[in-house]
């Protein structure tokens, strides 16, 4: 069986995605830049830009057979760049890092361009200018950031997303209050969840081929090797707890992100790259879990820390379950992976992947400890043979079956319209139909073991996975049975179809994606404003919309009494050039606001300071709260109490 060693590719395209500017640019770190502006006309500006070099520095000018590509200035979208040029004179030196002679601007550098911009203009320009310098010792490529206010020569005022009538400490009305409370009882049963779904899937790794047979080994090495009983319980003990802290500490550095910037999170799991590599890569674990190839972390890694296991007792446990950890990565990687993407997708963020995993480790770390405490349960368990392949196999279908999940937020954010809410579900019928083939013994994969006689359990797992597919097929259709509520979520919006709807809106609801268009519609038409924060790889957001929203009663009570304004913080649009600009927040953090979720991510953490979703609050007419904004809100009569409450005082 081939074997991948994907540690090194995974890491590397991950830091592509996010960090390839910070890691391969700096920041004028020793070159002095300034700049000067003055408009020709109407939509047309001429830019000056001037760098003074530290002493011993130069800028190389370009040399393509040297690789070398010079000054260059990175066209913004909607504009144009013209008659580029650099009017200081370059020099002739004998560079010692290429040893040979080499064009390059000394002590300083002047560059000229124009630039037009084809449609409006904005109320700032935002330039790159890319550039590599060097002494003769040292190279380095460098980036100049320019952001110059076109405010005074176009007319254009600056976005204000902070609406000073907005105080969450003062609202019209405290009815409701209870639903408001329910946010974090929500909350804290959201993190319940996630650590008994981490758990379960912890459980189910240890049905894995890598880590099951580990069990019985890894317990009779430490009763027996302990010079008596009780030593040999605390050493398991010890080693189950270890295992239980390396998953944890694997989630911390995700804290980390989510203090620097608190839409850092929800930035990461819509973000397009991100959730197509997750698609590859979960397509890759679906064909390993099938037996064609096996992926695994570079021996080398493994064989290191196998050989600390010695290294004192302590340190020596630590050690061995840090080896367990990678050396079941084939088998518990795919499984990890869901975590990750599941909770940065959610709620809670950071401290979400830290419950999953915390779930996941004790699964892991249990029976080493219960089976150290009574070693006679080791005789119960089953042997090792072709149900743990099995076991793969069926974890490979499952993970066929996520896979799109990830496809499916790609292809929201950015409205591609290739993964419509029908075809998705057709993907997981066909998905479910060949995994009831499968546990019924008619699809084999190369490593299965004969089977003479299929087992009760497979039986019955066959016939729910055929029932659940059975369930899914009202999923393709364009009738009121279309709504799988047993699901919500997971596949794309019921307005997001490959049928003509009737209306843009969700169930036919007066809305809009604007909230200045949503306050003149609730005063021409006398309504409520509804804020729905929201996003379109939101999980909570869609079971909220089809499970509480869809109620009859609920779904009258917003059609007659509220307009309701559904902001999308993961969506990946860009907004025109004249509406994009940096945003300075009340603590004095800037912010680029470059796409649609820009905008309202930081509209929400401004005005509400929450950057969950969803997130739901009431405002009048004169943009004042009305109640307590809610949260999640499973519960149908909350969630309509609430809306009522905000009703009755109008």
């Amino acid at each position: 069986m081939p074997k991948i060693y994907i540690l090194k590719w995974l890491t590397t395209l991950f830091i592509a995605c996010f960090f390839y500017s910070g890691l391969f640019a700096q920041d004028s770190v020793h070159v002095n830049w300034n700049y000067n502006i003055s408009k020709i006309s109407d939509n047309d500006y001429k830019i000056s830009v001037s760098g003074i070099m530290d002493k011993g520095w130069h800028i190389y000018n370009s040399s393509p057979e040297d690789e070398l590509t010079g000054i260059k200035i990175t066209e913004p979208e909607g504009s144009k760049i013209s008659d580029f040029n650099i009017t200081t004179k370059s020099q002739k030196i004998t560079d010692k890092i290429f040893e040979k002679q080499l064009d390059v601007f000394v002590d300083s550098v002047k560059v000229n361009f124009n630039i037009s911009f084809l449609d409006q203009v904005p109320p700032s320009l935002k330039l790159l200018l890319n550039y590599e310098a060097g002494t003769d010792s040292d190279f380095i490529p460098g980036e100049y950031k320019l952001s110059i206010s076109l405010d005074s020569t176009s007319g254009n005022k600056t976005f204000s997303l902070l609406i000073p009538t907005i105080d969450l400490n003062k609202t019209l009305t405290n009815c409701g209050a209870e639903s408001s409370s329910a946010v974090k009882q929500n909350k804290d049963s959201g993190l319940l969840n996630l650590f008994l779904l981490g758990f379960i899937g912890g459980l189910i790794a240890l049905l894995t081929p890598c880590v099951f047979p580990m069990i019985p080994l890894t317990v009779s090495f430490f009763t027996k090797k302990a010079s008596d009983r009780k030593k040999g319980i605390f050493h398991a003990s010890l080693y189950g707890f270890f295992i239980l802290l390396i998953y944890v500490l694997l989630s911390l550095p995700f804290h980390f992100l989510d203090s620097l910037n608190p839409e850092i999170l929800n930035n990461i799991s819509t973000n397009v790259y991100l959730n197509t590599f997750f698609f590859i890569i979960f397509i890759f674990f679906a064909f390993s879990f099938f037996g064609y190839y096996e992926i695994t972390l570079p021996s080398s890694l493994s064989t290191k820390t196998d050989s600390k296991s010695g290294a004192g007792t302590v340190i020596g446990i630590f050690f061995m379950a840090l080896t367990l950890a990678l050396v079941s990565f084939s088998c518990t990687g795919p499984i990890l992976g869901s975590l990750l993407a599941g909770s940065l997708s959610g709620d809670g963020g950071a401290m979400q992947l830290t419950t999953g995993m915390a779930g996941f480790g004790l699964a892991l770390a249990l029976p080493f400890a219960l089976f150290a405490l009574f070693p006679n349960w080791l005789n119960s368990l089953p042997k090792s043979g072709g149900w743990l392949n099995n076991v793969k196999v069926v974890l490979g279908f499952l993970e066929l079956g996520l896979a799109f999940k990830f496809l499916s937020n790609a292809d929201l954010v950015m409205h591609w319209g290739i993964l419509k809410r029908e075809i998705f579900i057709g993907i997981w019928v066909v998905v479910g139909l060949l995994l009831t083939l499968y546990l019924f013994g008619k699809i084999k994969f190369k490593h299965d073991s004969p089977v003479k006689k299929l087992p009760k359990l497979r039986i019955g797992l066959g016939v729910l996975t055929a029932l659940f597919t059975l369930y899914l097929l009202p999923g393709l259709t364009n009738t009121s049975y279309a709504n799988l509520k047993l699901i919500s979520g997971f596949p794309p919006p019921l307005h997001y179809s490959i049928y003509a709807q009737k209306s843009d809106c969700l169930l036919g609801l007066n809305c809009t994606d604007d909230y200045d268009k949503g306050v003149q519609m609730a005063k021409e038409q006398n309504k409520l404003i509804l804020l729905d924060f929201t996003g379109y790889a939101c999980v909570n957001c869609r079971r909220m919309e089809e499970n509480v929203w869809s109620d009859p009663a609920i779904l009258e009570l917003m059609k007659e009494k509220f307009i309701v304004v559904s902001l999308y913080v993961d969506d990946k649009k860009v907004l025109p050039l004249n509406k994009q600009f940096t945003y300075k927040t009340k603590d004095g953090a800037e912010r680029e606001i470059v796409t649609v979720g820009n905008k309202w991510a930081t509209f929400q953490t401004e005005n509400f300071k929450n950057n969950s979703q969803p997130l739901y609050a009431i405002l009048s007419t004169d943009e004042v709260l009305v109640n307590h904004p809610v949260g999640y809100t499973p519960s149908i009569k909350e969630y309509k109490s609430w809306l009522q409450c905000a009703v009755d005082y109008k």
